[in-house]
């Protein structure tokens, strides 16, 4: 690990070009010690395993990792990592773009952005704003005002608002493998079998559902038991 300077702005990259990672090291490391990269991985996978041991101020994300899609690893990177993230994309697709934000990041850059552009985001970011441009913050808005009417007029989308991010856990340790008893399911979550079952029976009662095959059935139907 890079030894990191105090108040330095830390920045990971992840981007599955290597040539694209040698020059955004060499362009944020110039600008040492207000900036400098404290880690750089090709995947997401790979860079799960080094993320928490590292002080992390932004991600420089490239939406397009092959098998891996730059939309869902947002969310888990935010979940791993208290950073803000910043989406490097080759696309020029704006509905794409417009995903990012709305999962979570904090803008979006292109490739062929200019050297200054892009160090000026990292900058602007890590002050608190967001990089992103006016129409886009438009049709986000819009976007986010349709998908909250919807879910307010949907009873079921509702109820599933309702759990716990825990709830959510045990909703898909319960059902995505049919055949594991409810002792297999707490070991696994390392909680007690009495946690266990009043977490379902809070379940239960907020999607109005009786037994473990219901919630099944209501799980496979809504896609819940998949890891968000």
């Amino acid at each position: 690990m890079i030894n990191q300077a105090i108040n330095s702005i830390n920045v990971v990259l992840i981007d599955d070009h290597r040539s694209v990672i040698w020059g955004l090291e060499k362009l944020i490391d110039s600008q040492k010690p207000k900036m400098q990269v404290v880690g750089k991985f090709t995947s997401f996978a790979e860079a799960s395993i080094h993320l928490e041991k590292l002080d992390i101020n932004i991600v420089l994300l490239d939406l397009d990792l092959g098998s891996e899609q730059g939309i869902e690893i947002i969310p888990k990177l935010i979940h791993l990592q208290n950073a803000k993230i910043i989406v490097l994309t080759g696309s020029r697709d704006v509905q794409l773009h417009d995903k990012a934000i709305i999962a979570g990041a904090k803008g979006v850059l292109e490739k062929e952005n200019s050297a200054e552009t892009i160090l000026t985001a990292i900058e602007k970011v890590h002050e608190g704003q967001l990089w992103i441009d006016q129409a886009r913050m438009g049709r986000i808005i819009r976007e986010l005002s349709q998908k909250k009417s919807l879910e307010d007029n949907d009873p079921e989308l509702k109820k599933i608002k309702s759990l716990t991010a825990k709830e959510r856990k045990v909703v898909i340790a319960m059902t995505s493998r049919a055949g594991a008893s409810g002792t297999d399911v707490a070991k696994e979550m390392h909680i007690s079998e009495s946690t266990l079952r009043n977490h379902l029976s809070s379940i239960y009662t907020k999607l109005e559902l009786t037994n473990r095959l219901e919630l099944w059935e209501y799980a496979n139907r809504y896609e819940l038991n998949k890891h968000p």
